[in-house]
């Protein structure tokens, strides 16, 4: 499903050049739960915006869905992006003026779902959060658990073949955590990618592969032998 070669990311101001992505290979096959670890200003939040497609490298090669998607403008990432990936953010990011059934309902307006439809798959997606009784409630009508479902629900109503997770359990107590990530792994056992980046040794068994990443590029890279 992704190909990375020879990956890239400079930032640049008029006096500082942060080289954040120092030619990086990693390559993720469909179905996988791929975790992303390593300290701070490593590399990971700004290899999982490329992988979204919300950032370009500055060089190397991004290979999604048989596409190199590298230099793509931005229109054509956004097409891609809308259709393929869902995002899962530790702030929750989700709408305050929109109810929760509304902020899940959002990503198949852009992809044009029918009404119906829609209707349909937040409902089923909002029972199975156990999050349901709450569908007429604003964001902050909630508790943070509370929040990260609806999260979760709104990453994959569009029924993405790749998820992106930053640090989703990072502003949850450990039980609405382990929910988060039990949900996740679920996901993946019903054919989801998943990819995410986590300080959590715990969530990270929770994956498949563990990539640890030190100044942007691959420093160990472990199997994981079972999921918990």
């Amino acid at each position: 499903m992704i190909k990375i070669k020879d990956l890239v990311k400079v930032y640049r101001t008029e006096e500082v050049e942060t080289t954040a992505i120092n030619k990086l290979n990693i390559e993720i096959k469909e179905g996988e739960f791929v975790s992303i670890m390593g300290p701070s200003g490593c590399g990971k939040s700004t290899l999982l915006n490329i992988l979204g497609l919300i950032d370009n490298p500055s060089d190397g090669e991004y290979w999604f869905l048989e596409e190199e998607v590298a230099k793509y403008p931005e229109r054509k990432r956004s097409n891609l992006r809308k259709h393929n990936i869902g995002f899962i953010f530790q702030s929750f990011n989700l709408i305050d003026e929109l109810t929760v059934f509304e902020n899940v309902e959002l990503p198949m307006l852009y992809t044009k779902v029918p009404s119906a439809e829609r209707k349909k798959r937040v409902e089923e997606l909002l029972e199975r959060m156990n999050i349901m009784h709450r569908r007429n409630h604003f964001p902050q009508q909630l508790s943070g658990g509370q929040q990260q479902r609806v999260a979760v629900a709104r990453a994959v109503v569009n029924r993405p073949k790749l998820i992106l997770a930053d640090e989703p359990t990072g502003n949850l107590d450990s039980s609405n955590g382990d929910d988060v990530m039990k949900t996740l792994a679920q996901l993946n056992a019903e054919g989801a990618t998943i990819i995410m980046v986590t300080h959590s040794p715990y969530c990270a068994e929770f994956g498949n592969r563990v990539i640890r990443l030190l100044d942007g590029q691959v420093v160990t890279e472990n199997i994981v032998q079972q999921y918990i």
